[in-house]
């Protein structure tokens, strides 16, 4: 079974730097994209950046030009530099992957998601 092992989460002062880390683990045949999304508390989970194949890159629009996402192909991991933090960056970020995988024969491919981790920003 695949898993996702989230660290790096915890309590930042506004304007400081955190960086997130995501690995992934178990039957992997193949990523094809890693990325972040996050919740803040009573809103809905939302895109924070997603690395494809080649390191292709999207960022939401909240985070774009203070979060870089990058990814390590050769660990299954992908990071989150999160720099220039606010109070409302404060929430839980979750990793997520699209992951392949080969059973009975076949490639599959499915969406995994890691348990969350707190980011909170103190003004």
């Amino acid at each position: 079974q695949v898993q996702l092992v989230e660290s790096g989460g915890g309590l930042v002062q506004a304007g400081g730097s955190l960086r997130l880390s995501c690995a992934a683990s178990g039957s992997i045949f193949s990523i094809n994209a890693m990325g972040w999304y996050r919740q803040p508390p009573g809103k809905q989970r939302e895109l924070v950046a997603t690395s494809s194949s080649g390191n292709s890159t999207n960022y939401g629009d909240s985070v774009k030009g203070r979060f870089t996402i990058s990814r390590d192909g050769a660990k299954n991991t992908v990071y989150l530099q999160m720099n220039s933090l606010k109070p409302e960056d404060t929430a839980v970020y979750y990793c997520n992957a699209r992951i392949t995988t080969l059973t009975m024969s076949r490639l599959w491919v499915n969406d995994y998601w890691g348990q969350g981790t707190q980011v909170t920003v103190s003004s």
